[in-house]
C-alpha cells in the first residue's frame, strides 16, 4: 500500500461501489474484499472503502479529480459516474450513485486557462463556469473568440 491512500465511509455499500468503479476506471483491480473492508486501485491509486455505517456522508469538500486527454473521455467518465442515480453539477463536476464527487475535466481545460494571453484565459474560464459536464469545442471556441 501507498503512504497516502484515500479511505471512504460507505454505509453498507463498499463493495457494490468498489466493484463500481472497478468497472468504469481501466488499469483497475480488486485488491481485498471481505464484508467490513473492501481494497481496490483505480489507473494505478489505492482505496479502502470501509461499511461503516450511515453517520457520515460524502460532500463536495473532497473530490476526486480525473484528468481526460479527450472529449471521448470526458463522455465516458461523466456518462458512467452520473448513470443509475448520479447528478450533474457545474464545471465539471458530478456525483455518483453512492455521493460520492469527481471532476471530469479534459486537459485542454487547464492549456487554455494557462495561456498567457489573459484576455483568451478568462474567455475560457468564463465559458467553462456555464457548464456542467466540460465540452472541449466549447472552450476553444470562447478560447479563440
Amino acid at each position: 500500500m501507498k503512504g497516502i491512500t484515500p479511505f471512504l465511509w460507505f454505509d453498507t455499500q463498499a463493495e457494490e461501489a468498489m466493484n463500481y468503479y472497478v468497472s468504469i476506471f481501466k488499469n483497475s483491480k480488486v485488491i481485498v474484499t471481505s464484508p467490513q473492508m473492501v481494497q481496490f486501485e483505480l489507473d494505478g491509486q489505492e482505496f479502502i472503502g470501509l461499511n461503516a455505517g450511515p453517520q457520515f456522508k460524502f460532500n463536495e469538500a473532497v473530490s476526486f479529480f480525473v484528468n481526460c486527454e479527450n472529449q471521448a473521455e470526458v463522455d465516458y467518465y461523466w456518462n458512467k459516474l452520473i448513470a443509475d442515480g448520479g447528478e450533474e453539477s457545474m464545471c465539471g463536476w458530478c456525483k455518483d450513485k453512492f455521493g460520492l464527487w469527481w471532476q471530469i475535466i479534459p486537459k485542454q481545460l487547464s492549456e487554455l486557462m494557462g495561456d498567457p494571453d489573459q484576455v483568451k484565459a478568462q474567455r475560457v474560464v468564463q465559458a467553462m463556469l456555464k457548464m456542467q459536464k466540460i465540452v472541449v469545442a466549447d472552450l476553444e471556441k470562447a478560447y479563440n473568440g
